[in-house]
């Protein structure tokens, strides 16, 4: 998709309760590639011929060993990603949640060569280590929007730092 606009990825976050009925949502060191070394949701490019919750159903089994259906994906959020000093980096993204049985039914989270997996409290996420935004829209899909949010994240030359950030309801 270069030079085509922004490239299509997708997010999961997988949604269980603790004990006490605090949520947790599992999150990964990223390995390798784009973001490496920084704690993210799992997920990835968008592959030709797939729709946005076939791409999240892929990603989640590759990145984690986690198998959920399509059907039990909800749409949480759209997110616009703008690099305006790195313009091929642009992402367009689609943040699905699946919690409740499908989330307790989806297998064991594992390692993988992409991700370092982790459960993490809503309480206690790890924000030091996420991108900036994060801390902004991650707690929102975890919980569980009435409708999902709409997003346009624009990072500062560093491509890191959030230099504008925009939310509203669906």
């Amino acid at each position: 998709m270069s030079g085509s606009g922004p490239t299509a990825v997708v997010l999961c976050a997988v949604v269980r309760r603790d004990d006490d009925g605090t949520p947790a949502t599992l999150l990964g060191l990223k390995r390798r590639g784009f973001a490496a070394g920084k704690t993210v949701l799992p997920g990835g490019k968008v592959e030709p011929g797939e729709s946005g919750a076939e791409a999240a159903v892929r990603e989640l089994n590759e990145e984690t060993g986690l198998v959920v259906a399509a059907d039990e994906l909800e749409l949480a959020a759209t997110i616009d990603f703008v690099f305006p000093a790195q313009p091929a980096a642009d992402m367009w993204c689609r943040v699905f949640r699946v919690g409740g049985r499908a989330a307790e039914e989806s297998g064991t989270a594992r390692d993988t060569d992409e991700l370092a997996v982790r459960w993490f409290r809503i309480d206690e996420l790890p924000w030091a280590q996420t991108w900036q935004d994060a801390a902004r829209w991650l707690p929102l899909v975890v919980a569980g929007p009435a409708s999902p949010l709409v997003v346009r994240v624009e990072l500062a030359d560093d491509n890191e730092t959030v230099a504008d950030y925009r939310s509203r309801a669906g």
